[in-house]
């Protein structure tokens, strides 16, 4: 599967603009983490921007009821288990380092984002670990997204959270133009 079929088959399936630029940007820290590992910065990106491509239609099902279309799609194998295990209600063992991986950008993407969006210049470059855990703090503040998630991804990278942040800031930061969070530009 190339990146454009993966885009398509995304589009297909998603018709928020949120939730698409959400899998640009889990593709944009899977490039990342794929490229500073020596994997295949391809699959891992197709991982990442396809993890969620059912949730709009099916959230309840997701994402076990969108196994059989992106198996019908050609989505190789590996690509299809990462997607399986990127959530702990499905108990699909995380094993691979796309997996793990996965699991731990996902969840912090979209905080990432969320932060980025109440800063004063709107721009992902200008969010860091510190202003990540001082809005972790705050439970009304991007409520969906499950802190504990985020902590648990990255120890089972064996990374330290503060550490993983700055790696999703800075691959969040070579797509922000693509997410909408390169932020106002001033004189």
């Amino acid at each position: 599967m190339t990146r454009d079929e993966a885009w398509t088959l995304l589009c297909e399936h998603t018709k928020s603009e949120s939730l698409r630029k959400h899998g640009l940007a889990v593709e944009a820290a899977m490039r990342h983490f794929a490229r500073k590992s020596g994997e295949d910065e391809e699959t891992w990106a197709i991982a990442g921007l396809l993890h969620d491509f059912d949730y709009e239609r099916d959230p309840e099902g997701h994402p076990q009821n969108g196994k059989p279309i992106l198996e019908q799609a050609g989505v190789p194998g590996p690509i299809v288990h990462a997607i399986q295990s990127h959530g702990d209600h499905t108990g699909v063992p995380r094993v691979t380092p796309m997996e793990k991986t996965l699991y731990a950008v996902d969840e912090l993407c979209g905080f990432v984002t969320a932060v980025a969006l109440v800063k004063p210049s709107k721009a992902v470059r200008d969010v860091d670990a510190t202003s990540v855990r001082k809005k972790m703090k705050d439970k009304a503040f991007a409520r969906a997204v499950s802190r504990e998630m985020m902590l648990k991804g990255a120890a089972d990278m064996g990374v330290p959270f503060e550490d993983l942040v700055a790696e999703v800031v800075q691959a969040m930061d070579g797509a922000a133009e693509r997410l909408g969070l390169q932020g106002t530009i001033t004189a």
